[in-house]
């Protein structure tokens, strides 16, 4: 896959190549779901561009890395250590390092860590840039059938208590 990527990559590298990665900036990056092949070519540029990629779970983030042949620092930055981890964050992009926060599958903040980290760079007026995807709850609706005028997203579903109540 990586050679097949590269070469892809490196056709539609021109549009890239002159836009660096900021240094002092948080890159909010959307990764695919179910299918590596759906990630951006932005994406795939800002991750091999950042200086560190905070993600949830370092050994998916690490998969998802080497099929695009992408070698960076990753450091672990999920629900539990979120607050614990933001001082070191904070601290890197004031040194003048840029961070890619990506989640395990999706966005970053949509039912996954990221909206604290979010929230410390707009105190702290340090930049956030956001890398779209695709969504997958947007194509799920587009392919249900049902009309697109109005819809709400709940994200996850408690567990066990409250689930019937929910609806």
């Amino acid at each position: 896959m990586i050679e097949k990527v590269e070469l892809i990559y490196s056709k539609h590298f021109e549009k890239f190549k002159d836009q660096e990665v900021l240094k002092e900036t948080l890159y909010i990056v959307s990764v695919s779901i179910g299918n590596l092949e759906d990630i951006s070519f932005r994406a795939i540029h800002t991750l091999k561009n950042a200086d560190i990629i905070a993600c949830e779970d370092t050994r998916i983030t690490n998969f998802l890395l080497q099929q695009y042949g992408i070698r960076n620092k990753t450091v672990s930055y999920y629900s539990h250590v979120e607050q614990s981890k933001l001082d070191y964050f904070i601290g890197e992009l004031k040194s003048g390092k840029s961070v890619a926060l990506v989640s395990d599958a999706g966005t970053p903040c949509i039912s996954d860590p990221g909206n604290l980290f979010v929230s410390k760079c707009i105190e702290e007026e340090i930049n956030v840039v956001s890398v779209p995807g695709c969504s997958a709850s947007i194509h799920s609706l587009v392919l249900s059938g049902f009309t697109t005028k109005k819809f709400y997203f709940q994200g996850f579903l408690p567990q066990k208590k409250g689930r019937q109540t929910l609806f």
